[in-house]
């Protein structure tokens, strides 16, 4: 059973979409750089709309601990998706500092070594990209390497998804400029990624 993240969300009607189509994901950019960007207030308005039973991440770039931990324990997010220079150390300290609330650990995943590192995190999570949200295809045949549940992102759209679920077996899939049309969500690609992942079911 494949899960679904949506990430990427920032309008009010991103989530009245997602509380209609329930993955089991969605996710913020707290990445002041990304398009995708919201502030933690926005966030916090955004959360409150969304159905509870959908898990809201929290996407960071090296952000300072201190506010990853207060977007966990206000609940504003309900998981941290951390794609920087974060280390086992930081991990480690969020987790006290938020009563272990669940961390994903991005890898850029280019060769086989990378893979060992994503063996050994001890992050809840972990999830499996070609870049940094660049939207590229990840090599799929490195996955192999990969020796424990992952979510799969890296160029993914409603068209691919269903060959990369062929070729791969992930714990989740994850999707952001792939369900977008003129960088703003697009309810008809998200409908249609959703459901093309739920048919492979």
């Amino acid at each position: 059973m494949t899960k679904i993240k949506l990430c990427g969300l920032s309008r009010l009607e991103d989530i009245e979409t997602v509380n209609g189509l329930k993955p089991e994901f969605i996710g913020f950019v707290f990445y002041k750089k990304s398009i995708r960007y919201v502030d933690f207030d926005k966030a916090a308005e955004l959360k409150k709309k969304l159905d509870p039973e959908i898990k809201a991440v929290g996407v960071f770039i090296d952000e300072d601990i201190k506010d990853v931990a207060y977007l966990l324990n206000e609940d504003i997010i309900d998981i941290a998706q951390l794609h920087g220079r974060e280390d086992e150390e930081y991990i480690s300290e969020l987790r006290k500092l938020t009563g272990g609330k669940p961390v994903i650990k991005a890898f850029r995943i280019k060769s086989v070594e990378d893979a060992s590192l994503v063996n050994a995190s001890s992050a809840d999570y972990v999830l499996l990209d070609s870049g940094a949200g660049d939207g590229k295809l990840l090599d799929r045949s490195l996955l192999r390497e990969v020796k424990r549940d992952y979510f799969l992102a890296g160029g993914l759209d409603p068209e691919n998804v269903k060959d990369a679920l062929k070729e791969t077996d992930p714990f989740a899939v994850d999707v952001s400029s792939g369900i977008e049309t003129d960088k703003k969500k697009d309810p008809e690609k998200m409908k249609k990624f959703v459901k093309t992942v739920r048919d492979m079911r």
